[in-house]
């Protein structure tokens, strides 16, 4: 007895639907590596040289934590740089100006260079609470804490110096005592951080060069003629003091701006070294697991040709008919 055939035991016996199976899977896979420039299946291209293959993205995977950190150290540097060269810049001139103001017992000049001296202190404790994402760049090991509370809060610690002092050398001692002891005012009634920073890279703000600036602009604030503080006055020695503090603290900064760009260059070196051992990591890493684009994009053609050939082949079987299938 004769037996037909239906178009799908055609279709099976034909083999095509395993092919087009295959097609399809080489197809999306070709297509994956045409995108990437990479082996889809690395295990299966590389055979022995896994091993080799594993070592060089570790290396790879190494060069871009190491290339994170020194991107944060950057970041943390150069605004720590940029905070700097704001207190620098706002006190800049205002020591010269106290003391040819004393020399010439020039009142208005003098009330004036108070003014600015305020002024200058509070751009200076607004740099010097610079935050770089969660951390105060200038707190020391309390990275989470504000560094510096408020100017008003120090002028009135030192105000109460000034009426409460003998004579200049008193005062002299009672601000040293303030500013350099850890019991003093200055650490704990202003500045909330560490003296000690276990980061290198941190300057804590009680870096002589600060508590120098700091303090003398402090009492030049101070020493206008609507505070009236008697040992602040006229040609007062304590002023002329303080004028020299700014300056000395000015030298100072100065030092540790280029202390600091130092490590921006080391840092900088850094990054270049590694942009090398990245570029020779990444050609290796390639040579052993890149794939050729242009030759993926030629088997891909290839593969869409056959894949529909194939769907066509398949079309043709499906619509065969008994008087077709006979002949």
């Amino acid at each position: 007895m004769l037996r037909f055939l239906p178009s799908s035991g055609l279709l099976s016996a034909s083999g095509l639907s395993p092919e087009i199976t295959s097609l399809r899977e080489r197809l999306a896979t070709t297509s994956k590596e045409t995108v990437t420039g990479r082996y889809e299946d690395m295990t299966q291209h590389l055979s022995g040289r896994i091993s080799q293959a594993m070592l060089g993205q570790k290396a790879l995977d190494d060069i871009e934590q190491q290339s994170v950190r020194l991107n944060i150290r950057e970041g943390r540097l150069e605004l720590t740089q940029r905070s700097l060269e704001v207190v620098q810049t706002s006190a800049s001139g205002l020591s010269a100006r106290m003391q040819a103001a004393l020399g010439s017992e020039d009142a208005a000049s003098k009330a004036a260079t108070a003014r600015d001296s305020k002024a200058a202190l509070n751009e200076t404790f607004s740099a010097l609470n610079a935050r770089y994402g969660e951390r105060y760049l200038f707190s020391g090991d309390a990275a989470t804490t504000p560094p510096f509370a408020s100017v008003d809060d120090l002028l009135t610690d030192i105000r109460q110096i000034a009426l409460a002092a003998t004579d200049t050398a008193d005062f002299a001692t009672q601000l040293d005592t303030y500013f350099n002891t850890p019991t003093g005012g200055w650490r704990t009634n202003i500045y909330a951080g560490t003296d000690t920073a276990s980061d290198p890279d941190s300057v804590p703000g009680t870096h002589d060069s600060i508590v120098q600036i700091v303090s003398g602009l402090a009492v030049m604030a101070l020493s206008g003629p609507d505070e009236a503080l008697p040992i602040l006055g006229a040609g007062s020695d304590s002023v002329y003091a303080a004028a020299q503090s700014v300056s000395n603290g000015q030298t100072a900064l100065t030092n540790l701006r280029a202390s600091v760009g130092l490590t921006q260059a080391q840092v900088e070196t850094a990054k270049d070294s590694l942009s090398v051992e990245k570029t020779v990591f990444t050609a290796a890493f390639n040579e052993l697991t890149a794939r050729d684009q242009y030759e993926a994009a030629a088997e891909l053609k290839e593969l869409e040709s056959s894949l529909e050939a194939s769907y066509l082949l398949t079309s043709r079987l499906a619509n065969l008919t008994l008087l077709n299938f006979l002949r």
